[in-house]
């Protein structure tokens, strides 16, 4: 399989022309320009449908009628367009539709800057926006896991007919690598029973979620809670990098993991056993794996581009069987890893002190 020379965004749009996606609807913003500005030139290239809306708001209640009539359909925005596509988010989870969302994250909050970050992973771990809901959410930490994941995100979406959100930034949108994409791509779209394709011959279809009576609104939401049961069940993922022998667990995604790796590698030659846990699904999180890392090893080291947010899943996950330490760095300063290889490496000595003492 030819390697082809891609930017990430750009990766993001060429895997969801891929993975069948019709509709795509965005509206400017960086550092994700670059995707809808590929949308814009592919989508008609293909046949297919692309509209820059007038509004986010406007770009995610198009998705929502895309998707009700059986399209498989994206968006995407930057962290504050993200916020406001929230609440059709909530709407699309409550009428079970499927969707792929792509947050390329910076620097916040509030409008912040254009620069790297990793400050909206509340938002998107924990619903974003109101009521009891979860969206998948995938996070790359290279232009191929871009490619990979995006492909995936449909196939989850549709599965689940809940929306998916990739979860980038501008580092990994912004840079260039080689990617290989698949020969064929697998029949992963299922049958879609409760598309709105007009009523001829059999009975009307209703896709809403507004539900007055209250008990009705009960039951949905566990008939919701049960399905994310199940999501947790079957679609965690993760990846581990010298973990096998380490006795200290740096914890970290996206980015930051791809730094988190090269810093590991540097204390590795000073002979400290220092290893990766790199969450893929942020949700569902995969908090059994670091649970179970928890028997063997009892220090964690949670890195991320940000005052910290995912540090409270991991802590959850151990249930007080580890000790948690903490880096961040905020607001779209890219944390080296020589400088993050300095701040393990003074950890590790103090935690070993402080059991030799």
């Amino acid at each position: 399989m030819a390697k082809r020379l891609m930017r990430g965004n750009e990766a993001i749009g060429e895997a969801a022309i891929f993975a069948g996606c019709r509709c795509y609807f965005g509206y400017p913003i960086t550092p994700q320009n670059e995707l809808i500005e590929y949308m814009a030139r592919r989508m008609p290239e293909e046949g297919r449908v692309f509209i820059q809306s007038e509004s986010e708001l406007a770009a995610i209640n198009m998705v929502l009628g895309a998707s009700a009539v059986g399209a498989r359909a994206m968006t995407s925005s930057s962290s504050p367009g993200f916020s406001l596509k929230q609440e059709g988010i909530s709407f699309m989870a409550g009428q079970e539709l499927p969707a792929v969302i792509v947050n390329i994250m910076r620097g916040g909050p509030g409008l912040g800057n254009i620069a790297p970050a990793q400050s909206d992973y509340f938002q998107a771990t924990k619903g974003g926006g109101h009521g009891d809901y979860h969206s998948i959410v995938l996070a790359p930490s290279s232009v191929q896991e871009m490619v990979d994941l995006t492909i995936e995100a449909f196939r989850l979406a549709d599965l689940y007919r809940n929306p998916a959100i990739i979860l980038g930034d501008g580092m990994l949108g912004q840079m260039m690598e080689p990617v290989v994409f698949p020969e064929h791509m697998e029949k992963t779209e299922f049958p879609k029973e409760y598309a709105l394709t007009g009523a001829k011959g059999r009975p009307g279809r209703f896709i809403c979620s507004l539900i007055l009576d209250t008990k009705e609104m009960e039951d949905h939401n566990w008939k919701l809670f049960r399905k994310y049961e199940l999501i947790e069940k079957r679609e965690v993922r993760y990846k581990t990098f010298k973990l096998e022998d380490a006795d200290m667990g740096v914890v970290a995604y996206g980015t930051a993991a791809r730094i988190a790796k090269g810093a590991i590698k540097r204390v590795r030659e000073e002979g400290l056993r220092v290893g990766l846990i790199q969450p893929i699904t942020l949700w569902p999180f995969p908090s059994q794996f670091i649970r179970k890392t928890s028997r063997r090893i009892k220090d964690f080291f949670v890195f991320e581009m940000s005052t910290g947010q995912m540090v409270y899943d991991v802590k959850i996950a151990l249930e007080g069987e580890g000790r948690v330490y903490f880096h961040g760095r905020p607001g779209g300063i890219v944390t080296t890893p020589l400088e993050l290889s300095r701040i393990i490496s003074r950890h590790y000595y103090q935690v070993k002190k402080g059991k030799e003492k």
